[in-house]
């Protein structure tokens, strides 16, 4: 694999890679603070090798250790408060122009700065619906009031929600190139496993192999090793967020399905592929496994039709939905889709249903520059789970697929 990912790198990569990225989120940081109306965002932040803020990597290339303050207002001015001997790392990107190195404690300087921007909102990182919105922990936030405690600053504070599911959902032009990049390299692994899972190999062999193939291209997988991939065999293997077996393997008449992705240069894909496992005497797949493939290809066609800026993520999720119930079915019991990034599942909106679980995610309308999954499956009595997932990009009209689309049922001999 080593010359796919030379070409992997030299095609789709650019360089330096954190630089980039850093400038072009900072920038678009500016541009949503002054459409939201927002004067001041304020990421603060400590110990980030231990307890960071998702967002963080997003707006500042380098962990930072004591008690630091990052702000970024809607006319564009960049302040760094932080730690004596962490100021000359941060100022070394070029992203931040203005850093404030303190030694005894930051409430004096964070206070000067924000008495200097005299903002009528401050938005801070907290979120009831997005995790990845939720970076400032409830003691940080307690000592940020306290930090703010007699001055006018401690009643402004707004959460930043809709600042960082609009930066992390919106991709840069870089960031699209780094998630073509770790779509390409788990298009690569996916057609290396087709020699090595014959029947008779376990969900726990196969997942060690493709571990192995990401470990020599030296990456990381997109979520939790221990489940990445998902492998399902047939009728009796985990479906969702499930662990290999030692003790299935794949078996004539069952249905094989992969979930996986792979963490590459700090971006991640998330797909989905499947494969029948003929018996001895049948050349093509039987009839019920193909109808589930066509259901399930139908309502990604039926969610990739209705997928357009300002749509509302539940009406994508109405419409697959629909396809997959009209055809006998029972309803799938998870979103049809969710945002991809540095995250596998990134960004505060998703393709989902209104329910209580997914909070006010589903009601975001969706935005060009958003990069989502389209996913869904059904179960097969007695052969298993066929699931599919797919990577599309939102364009100004429509979408585009990020992924090689799976539009036929290979056999797995």
């Amino acid at each position: 694999l080593a010359p796919l990912f030379r070409e992997i790198e030299a095609n789709y990569l650019p360089k330096p890679l954190g630089e980039y990225i850093v400038a072009e989120k900072v920038d678009q940081a500016s541009r949503l603070l002054s459409e939201l109306g927002i004067d001041v965002w304020l990421t603060f932040v400590r110990e980030t090798t231990e307890s960071g803020d998702p967002v963080l990597p997003l707006i500042a290339d380098h962990p930072v250790t004591w008690q630091s303050a990052f702000l970024i207002t809607r006319r564009g001015e960049r302040i760094a408060i932080v730690g004596k001997y962490e100021d000359e790392a941060v100022r070394s990107s070029g992203v931040w122009r203005d850093v404030r190195a303190y030694v005894e404690g930051i409430r004096t300087p964070l206070r000067a700065a924000l008495d200097e921007l005299a903002p009528a909102s401050i938005a801070v990182n907290y979120s009831v619906d997005d995790v990845k919105a939720d970076g400032l922990s409830h003691g940080m936030y307690l000592l940020l009031l306290e930090h703010l405690e007699g001055t006018p600053h401690a009643s402004r504070l707004v959460s930043a929600a809709d600042v960082i599911r609009r930066l992390r959902g919106v991709k840069s032009v870089t960031e699209c190139g780094r998630l073509r990049a770790a779509i390409a390299a788990t298009d690569a692994i996916f057609e290396a496993v087709v020699s090595f899972a014959r029947p008779g190999r376990t969900e726990a062999a196969i997942h060690a192999f493709m571990h192995d193939r990401v470990a020599q291209g030296g990456m990381a997988t997109a979520w939790d090793p221990a489940g990445c991939p998902i492998v399902t065999t047939g009728p009796d293997s985990m479906v969702g967020h499930g662990v290999p077996s030692p003790h299935l393997a794949v078996r004539a008449g069952g249905v094989f399905h992969l979930d996986f992705g792979v963490r590459l240069d700090g971006y991640c894909s998330d797909l989905q592929r499947v494969w029948y496992v003929p018996e001895p005497d049948e050349t093509a797949a039987p009839a019920d496994v193909r109808r589930a493939f066509a259901t399930v290809q139908g309502a990604i066609d039926a969610a990739a039709a209705v997928l357009r800026p300002g749509v509302a993520g539940w009406e994508v999720d109405a419409a697959a939905r629909a396809v997959v119930v009209s055809a006998g079915y029972p309803a799938y019991e998870h979103a049809t889709g969710h945002h991809v990034g540095r995250a596998a599942h990134d960004g505060g909106g998703v393709l989902g249903p209104r329910w209580e679980r997914y909070g006010r995610t589903p009601l975001h309308p969706v935005e060009a520059g958003n990069v989502f999954t389209l996913e869904l499956g059904v179960d097969i009595p007695g052969r298993g789970y066929l699931g599919l997932e797919e990577m599309v990009l939102v364009t100004s009209d429509g979408i585009e697929w990020l992924s090689a689309r799976q539009t036929s049922l290979p056999l797995l001999r």
